[in-house]
């Protein structure tokens, strides 16, 4: 017998798709931000997002086992989560601006493989 809470379980995040326009302006977001007017707080925010937006990309099969090119993607991205490449407290506003779009634009470039594999997908 079913009961309410079966009905209205959540799906498994396995199994939910990726929100690509989510990702798309979060990206855009960041590369759009200047140096001169962003405060640290806006770039650490953006920047804890677009990281777990990448993570998750990270998660999906991508061809990287096909392909050198997505597995070069792969590899900068896990050389960038790196904590040892994180910026800290410590780091300077620049250097962590300049860290949240290497960060964006990795993850652009990962989110264009996810759809063009979205896209080609049986």
């Amino acid at each position: 017998m079913a009961t309410v809470t079966d009905k209205h379980k959540a799906p498994a995040v396995d199994s939910l798709p990726i929100n690509t326009e989510l990702i798309a302006a979060s990206t855009d977001a960041a590369l759009r931000m200047e140096l001169s007017t962003s405060t640290r707080e806006d770039i650490n925010t953006r920047t804890a997002v677009i990281v777990g937006q990448l993570n998750l990309l990270l998660g999906e099969e991508l061809g990287a086992d096909e392909d050198p090119e997505v597995r070069d993607l792969f590899r900068q991205a896990y050389s960038l989560l790196k904590l040892s490449e994180r910026p800290t407290k410590e780091t300077p506003a620049f250097s962590a601006f300049f860290f949240m779009r290497e960060v964006a634009g990795l993850t652009r470039r990962l989110l264009w493989v996810y759809v063009e594999e979205d896209i080609h997908a049986p």
